[in-house]
């Protein structure tokens, strides 16, 4: 090989890799919060990647130091949620060997573990569990309860991923409401028929008891007493009466304009707006309620944030808090954050170190007084400002959002930083195929 060539070569390793070098970030964990609560809680799916069974739920303060931290073995934590009496609501779903399984769980032709779902109440001081709500399920996988709310009544409603409905219990443990999607959103029903294009019916329709079907993640009880239910696999958010009937539909399956696999979606009463965590499109958009009109999308941060990657990845909360900014949960890019109105990053509690697929954050107080989970906004012009990516950062934001599937790749290595490294090992190949001719 020629010198001259040689020299080009070099030259393509070296400001490639001083190219790599600069994408890569320190996880600087916290910044100033403005608001009066100094607390946020949070549920841990895992530590590491989306298979791993170390979840757990935690409180830090506005530094970001852990104050409370609560796990069970071979777990996966999901919604958590302060309640009226400072206990603590944790959705959990714990992997069960199994031999451990019951009967009904056993897979003989698979040694896959079965899953344990629970719903437990637990008193902040003592960790105590002082009320709990359990079933068995197939499997982890798209079979964890991700969402639970104790309600006025005392009763609590739970979304029941695996098998696609959503119900309320008693303290007791009586099961006093359930909706089922097989009975409601079902090829043949009459919701199926207006609002499943057509030619999609396939793709929507259910294939067995434990293919994922509906993917339910989500469960709220509304002002007027209905509950709000987030179907992700039909990009759908549904407000259902308790006499079981769809009153209204947000989204339309398909329509990814609109909703992408949506995650913990918040109706807010006085602005008239849906607030939801898009995560199929790396975004929290705001829709207006009645005609469903985007009124605001948030997908990347401002540049000079020091919080990583300026865009979104995989969000799958977003709550707006009572001084009118939105709590953030950035499950793919391992961090929360607090966006004012104007889109400014004010405070945010970053774990890339660890890895952790943060699931849900709520804003709490520690000092006797209470928070909702859904809080009313008390600023008039609350609305986050829009802040999108053009055709170019939207395909970079889906092949890096790809990449996050692969889970022995460091935090850094996105769509750039991975072509520099081919680029890097073609470039080096070369020179030594050349050395050796």
């Amino acid at each position: 090989m020629d010198s001259g060539r040689t020299t080009v070569l070099l030259l393509v390793v070296v400001l490639s890799t001083s190219l790599l070098a600069g994408v890569a970030y320190s996880s600087d964990t916290t910044r100033q919060v403005t608001t009066d609560e100094r607390y946020t809680l949070f549920g841990v799916q895992a530590d590491g990647w989306f298979g791993n069974d170390n979840g757990y739920a935690a409180v830090v303060d506005e530094s970001g130091t852990t104050v409370w931290n609560w796990s069970v073995p071979n777990s996966r934590v999901f919604d958590t949620e302060q309640l009226e009496n400072g206990n603590i609501l944790v959705s959990v779903a714990v992997s069960v060997p199994q031999a451990d399984c019951p009967t009904d769980y056993r897979e003989d032709r698979f040694d896959r573990p079965c899953v344990r779902n629970r719903v437990v109440e637990l008193d902040y001081e003592t960790q105590d569990i002082v009320w709990e709500y359990d079933w068995y399920d197939a499997f982890p996988n798209h079979h964890e309860v991700h969402d639970a709310d104790r309600l006025p009544s005392g009763e609590t409603a739970i979304a029941d991923m695996g098998n696609d409905r959503a119900f309320v219990v008693d303290q007791s443990g009586t099961i006093t409401w359930e909706w089922n999607a097989s009975d409601h959103i079902s090829r043949d029903t009459e919701w199926f028929d207006e609002h499943v294009p057509e030619g999609s019916e396939d793709e929507f329709a259910s294939n067995g008891p434990e293919s994922d079907w509906t993917h339910l993640n989500d469960i709220d009880r509304l002002d007027n007493g209905n509950f709000l239910l987030s179907i992700r696999n039909y990009d759908v958010v549904l407000e259902v009466a308790r006499n079981e009937s769809i009153v209204e539909t947000y989204g339309e399956p398909g329509d990814h304009s609109i909703m992408d696999e949506q995650h913990n979606p918040n109706l807010l009463s006085e602005t008239g707006t849906l607030v939801v965590a898009d995560s199929g499109n790396d975004r929290i958009v705001e829709l207006n309620a009645t005609n469903q009109t985007v009124v605001s999308e948030y997908g990347s941060v401002p540049a000079g944030s020091n919080v990583g990657d300026p865009s979104l990845r995989w969000p799958r909360d977003a709550d707006r808090l009572p001084n009118g900014n939105t709590l953030i949960t950035d499950s793919r890019r391992f961090r929360i954050l607090e966006v004012a109105p104007n889109g400014s990053v004010v405070w945010s509690h970053l774990r890339q170190d660890d890895r952790s697929i943060v699931y849900e954050a709520d804003r709490i107080r520690l000092d006797g007084e209470y928070l909702p989970e859904e809080p009313s906004v008390s600023t008039d012009n609350a609305t986050l400002v829009t802040r999108t990516n053009g055709p170019l950062v939207d395909l970079y934001a889906t092949l890096d959002s790809y990449l996050a599937f692969v889970p022995f790749l460091p935090l850094w290595v996105g769509p750039l930083p991975l072509v520099i490294g081919l680029v890097d090992l073609g470039a080096l190949l070369l020179l030594v195929r050349g050395r050796l001719r």
